[in-house]
């Protein structure tokens, strides 16, 4: 390669939302610094394996809208997530598949179909600077990526140079995922609220407020009741946990969330559910499911074990 030239992909229209990510800025929350990372980390991490990156490695998260880029290299990708509406030249490409794409040609894709987010995995990752340990855009912060925000026309983002990396894989089976219910253990303030205020939470549909994003997943549905009304000292807030604010209406903490507050933590998502979190979209319903808390760690060693034998053997 002639010196002072690097691999590279150029954006030629950024979409709606268009994020570099990996799995996370994990190890900082005591500093106020929650994770971000890709808000469909099995999605993500599934990408970057068809290509024969390991899980980890810098890619592309779009919401809602996708976008155009101008590939300069002949290399792999792979696309992951909920289906947009994706084309090469003009010509559809499927996702999870490993896709050959060449110099000059430019990858666009369009509105979701379904779900919210789909990722573009690229063989040997997005080459960007790491700011504390992660190359993850955190938006909140502006923290991160490129420059801390969503990408821009004409930005040009450079593409490691490891494209031998680990062997391509192929997902021959994927997770069936049901997206009407998500599964919760109880939190720590779970006796804020009544038994029967409890009933009312786990047997109506909630819908996804437009007032949603990478922070947290605000609820609309009928309003619950603090059965202890008593303020709580302000304290650690995990990924996933549910908040029920004053007007009754809970909040999912998610990749950008605080890293601590004062409402009450009714419930939190399961672990091996969060990555469906990243997948509602604006007047989306669901359900949620109580389950022990033996069965939200049976179900997080499931989903691992399926994401092992998928890397070891497609």
């Amino acid at each position: 390669m002639p010196k002072g030239l690097f691999l590279s992909i150029k954006i030629l229209n950024p979409g709606l939302q268009t994020t570099i990510q990996d799995l996370g800025r994990n190890g900082y929350s005591h500093y106020g610094i929650s994770s971000s990372g890709a808000a469909d980390d099995l999605s993500f991490r599934l990408g970057n394996l068809i290509v024969g990156n390991k899980e980890n490695l810098a890619g592309i998260e779009m919401t809602l809208v996708g976008g155009d880029f101008r590939f300069d290299i002949d290399t792999n990708i792979s696309l992951t997530g909920s289906k947009f509406d994706a084309k090469i030249d003009g010509e559809s490409l499927h996702f999870y598949k490993n896709t050959s794409i060449q110099s000059g040609q430019v990858l666009s894709i369009g509105q979701s179909m379904q779900g919210s987010r789909c990722y573009l995995a690229i063989r040997g990752g997005i080459d960007i600077n790491n700011v504390l340990s992660a190359k993850t855009t955190h938006l909140t912060s502006k923290m991160g990526g490129l420059n801390g925000r969503s990408l821009k026309k004409n930005d040009v983002l450079k593409i490691g140079d490891d494209q031998k990396s680990l062997k391509p894989i192929i997902v021959n089976k994927l997770l069936d995922i049901d997206m009407s219910k998500l599964l919760i253990i109880k939190g720590l303030q779970s006796d804020y609220i009544s038994k029967s205020t409890w009933q009312t939470f786990l047997s109506q549909k909630y819908i996804v407020s437009n007032l949603s994003n990478r922070m947290g997943i605000r609820l609309e549905g009928r309003s619950l009741k603090l059965d202890n009304e008593n303020e709580i000292i302000t304290e650690g807030v995990p990924l996933g946990a549910i908040q029920l604010p004053s007007n009754g209406f809970p909040i999912i903490s998610f990749v950008e969330h605080q890293t601590t507050g004062g409402y009450p933590k009714i419930a939190s998502v399961i672990t091996s559910e969060l990555h469906k979190v990243g997948q509602l979209k604006p007047g989306d319903k669901f359900q949620f499911e109580l389950v022990s808390l033996e069965k939200a760690e049976t179900l997080r060693y499931e989903r691992e074990i399926y994401v092992k034998r998928i890397a070891d053997h497609g």
